[in-house]
């Protein structure tokens, strides 16, 4: 009998965003969805290395590198002439609260587009009450964080949210310490075929799933170096989609390139690297989304 997969309960509460928040643009004659998730991998670095994540690979490069104001700020000023009201996640491939930069980001996203949604995915280690309280002052919307050590490292989270008077509506903490058995409390996958050498090894697959994929029809994925990314399960960068410090966001999301392999994804034809091996379903949400591109 084949193991359920462990599947994150975000999902139902991101599903709604990702369907309710489309915006229909007119971009040479066509009216299509702009992306409802603008997710920024906005540094280069963890301070954690988990056994689920291609970071605990021997030749994973960890770079102490983080986003510019002036591109964050290019990307803020191309939102707000879209009058933007998507979701803005600070998450992606890094831990956000090694950026001492943070707080001026989210307070940037709000200055210029006050009707986004602001997110952070955090493992919770740099948090203390004054950090948690000075993010929500800024305009942070929702904080998701992940506790890894414990029930007791997931209870002093949830206290220390308490405290700072935050609603139910404006963070989650998630378990993720359980164990391998129960998937860690993760919605695992191999990371695009990132996981062969990490330390919690999962293999590529040997054929690609013949299942659709619409992560790329709704998700914006832009790293701090500027590169947008076709997913943010590709962590091997094996597509880029093009770079916003050259191009305008609506130049990337709606090129050639971006629609051919929206449409092949959608069409569930992933015979092409790096989706060929990966094992993400992709289709938990974003079909309402999908649809317009085909």
């Amino acid at each position: 009998m084949k193991k359920k997969k462990f599947l994150d309960t975000n999902i139902d509460y991101k599903s709604k965003t990702v369907e309710d928040k489309i915006q229909i643009f007119e971009y040479k004659n066509l009216r299509l969805p702009l992306p409802t998730e603008i997710e920024i991998s906005e540094s280069g670095t963890c301070n954690r290395s988990c056994s689920f994540c291609p970071r605990s690979a021997a030749d994973f490069d960890d770079k102490k590198e983080f986003i510019t104001n002036d591109l964050h700020e290019k990307l803020c000023e191309e939102l707000k002439k879209l009058n933007y009201s998507g979701t803005i996640r600070y998450s992606g491939f890094v831990e956000p609260l090694l950026d001492k930069n943070i707080y001026n980001l989210i307070n940037m996203v709000k200055k210029f587009i006050p009707d986004s949604n602001v997110e952070m995915v955090t493992n919770g280690d740099p948090l203390n009450l004054k950090r948690l309280k000075k993010l929500f002052e800024n305009g942070l919307n929702k904080i998701l964080i992940s506790a890894y050590d414990g029930k007791e490292d997931a209870d002093k989270l949830e206290d220390l949210c308490k405290k700072a008077n935050l609603s139910n509506e404006q963070y989650i903490v998630r378990h993720r310490y359980y164990s391998e058995d129960q998937d860690f409390g993760i919605t695992l996958s191999n990371r695009s075929g990132l996981m062969e050498n990490a330390e919690f090894k999962i293999d590529s697959l040997k054929e690609p799933l013949k299942s659709p994929c619409y992560i790329p029809s709704y998700t914006f994925f832009l790293d701090y170096q500027g590169d947008v990314l076709m997913c943010p399960h590709d962590w091997g960068k094996k597509v880029i989609l093009g770079n916003l410090n050259k191009e305008d966001l609506v130049d990337i999301w709606f090129s050639k390139k971006s629609m051919k392999i929206r449409k092949m994804l959608n069409n569930a034809n992933r015979n092409f690297a790096p989706c060929n091996v990966c094992d993400v379903e992709g289709t938990f949400m974003g079909e309402k989304n999908s649809g317009y591109f085909n």
